[in-house]
């Protein structure tokens, strides 16, 4: 392989928190080996379209706090297709780009492997996404924001679910994954979890509500996106025909999650990946994904990364727990 001079370095996907603390390290580790770091405006759509500037110390001051992405992010069909990919390899060629960072999640590195693997390119991949869906990490970068922001406001939920004797059905994002649901339904104390990997149903949540305490003067039901249910809505409307005694409110919490300044963990991990991510592609490291497992960095295909085992931590012994905790 072609000794690497010049990075380029884009996000893709969706937003998550502590994209930027990844940008940073990425152009200061590249800058500490003596590199040139080329940032890519709007993911892969701005690869197709070259739009591209130097990145330099002050390119990234003062952001490793900031939510969102100072690179923007952006989903392009052009790059789904053959010619689209054609043009973005054209652009990395023309300017003297050697090498490629991604940042995002299953869709960013569906495209990255095509990169890869259609045109002999190196590319590596950071785990940015909130839903924490990926394999080869323990955890994604914006996870652990997320749910934080997730306890915060069910946590004020329930100031007022107890005032009024209310039960609330919180949704929460996940369309193909339930731990968002999983992780922070345990920390606010949900009486029951709906997630697309347990498949509860409906009747297992009526059953779980009834043979509940009666006198809890307040009751938290968390619902991933992708449940098989069809969200909080279609569960509060069986619940009302079931349960017409209570008073029944749905609040869906939206991209409230993906926003905000990332945490402590999100910022720290971000930022050993994104060192970890140049250093592996100086070493040769090409077509997967850098994440952390046991404490440890390990690289990933990503054909692997992006295969969505669904039993990730969605284990019998997490479901029971829930189960112990809403007596």
């Amino acid at each position: 392989m072609n000794k690497i001079r010049n990075i380029g370095v884009l996000t893709s996907g969706g937003d998550a928190p502590g994209m930027n603390a990844a940008i940073r390290a990425v152009v200061r580790a590249a800058i500490y080996y003596d590199l040139k770091v080329t940032g890519i405006l709007r993911g892969y759509e701005g690869l197709i379209h070259g739009d591209f500037f130097d990145m330099d110390r002050k390119s990234v001051a003062n952001i490793i706090q900031r939510g969102g992405t100072i690179l923007k992010t952006a989903r392009s069909d052009a790059f789904r297709t053959k010619e689209g990919r054609d043009a973005a390899y054209k652009q990395l060629k023309e300017h003297d780009i050697d090498a490629l960072i991604v940042i995002g999640g299953d869709g960013t590195f569906t495209g990255a492997h095509l990169l890869t693997t259609e045109y002999n390119f190196p590319v590596v991949g950071l785990p940015g996404t909130i839903d924490n869906d990926l394999e080869g990490t323990d955890f994604t970068i914006g996870y652990d924001t997320a749910i934080n922001t997730v306890i915060n406001a069910v946590d004020k939920i329930r100031d007022t679910a107890e005032s009024h004797d209310r039960l609330f059905i919180v949704e929460v994002m996940g369309r193909d994954s339930g731990l968002i649901a999983l992780r922070s339904g345990i920390g606010v104390g949900a009486e029951a979890i709906m997630i697309p990997e347990a498949n509860m149903g409906v009747e297992g949540l009526v059953t779980r509500l009834a043979s509940g305490r009666k006198d809890k003067s307040s009751k938290i039901i968390i619902v991933a996106e992708g449940d098989e249910v069809g969200g909080a809505f279609n569960v509060g409307e069986v619940l009302k025909e079931k349960f017409p005694q209570y008073d029944i409110r749905v609040s869906v919490l939206g991209h409230i999650q993906r926003g905000g300044k990332p945490s402590c963990m999100d910022r720290v991990l971000a930022s050993s990946l994104g060192v970890a991510a140049v250093e592996g592609l100086i070493a040769g490291q090409s077509g997967v994904m850098v994440g952390q497992v046991n404490r440890e960095i390990i690289f990933t295909p990503f054909d692997h990364a992006i295969k969505h085992i669904d039993a990730k931590e969605i284990t019998p012994a997490w479901l029971k727990l829930v189960e112990i905790l809403s007596l």
